[in-house]
């Protein structure tokens, strides 16, 4: 099940990228309304819980330390450009995200995803490894992934032509 699940990241994740190729980096932090969640702050908090959830498999943390206080969990996104990271560091980080925490799922078995979540706070949710690792890299990245589809349209981005499967 890795593989299928690490495939679906990838093509979530690869939509992503589409959808803000074509947004100046100066209106990575546009927000409209009740749109808040803006490209720079959705894709660094996916970076952010891609080091989390290496970090349930063991991996070292590589971020600076203030990417918490940015992108974590109950962070609030800000219209300040010069609060956020570049958008060519902001998905070059996302590559190295991405690619760590696939490293390290791939270097695990598929039994191992059926141990208790190492995050004890978490576990009444996500109760083993394999819950939290299917509900971060395909529910969690899809859910913000949807947001960006919104976030283009409130801006008048319109939807990409091609669709995302």
């Amino acid at each position: 099940m890795i593989p299928e699940i690490t495939h679906s990241f990838a093509m979530t994740l690869d939509f992503l990228r589409r959808l803000v190729a074509d947004v100046d980096d100066g209106m990575m932090t546009a927000q409209a309304g009740d749109v808040v969640n803006h490209p720079a702050w959705t894709i660094g908090h996916l970076v952010y819980s891609c080091q989390g959830m290496a970090g349930e498999l063991g991996v070292p943390g590589w971020l600076p330390e203030d990417w918490a206080a940015r992108f974590g969990t109950g962070s609030t996104p800000l219209a300040d450009r010069a609060a956020y990271p570049s958008k060519r560091e902001l998905l070059d980080r996302l590559q190295e995200g991405q690619r760590r925490l696939v490293e390290a799922l791939n270097s695990i078995s598929e039994s191992d995803l059926s141990v208790p979540l190492p995050d004890e706070q978490c576990r009444d949710l996500l109760p083993t490894l394999g819950h939290a690792v299917v509900h971060i890299l395909v529910a969690h990245a899809a859910e913000h992934v949807g947001q960006i589809i919104v976030w283009r349209r409130v801006l008048g981005l319109g939807p990409l032509r091609e669709v995302f499967i």
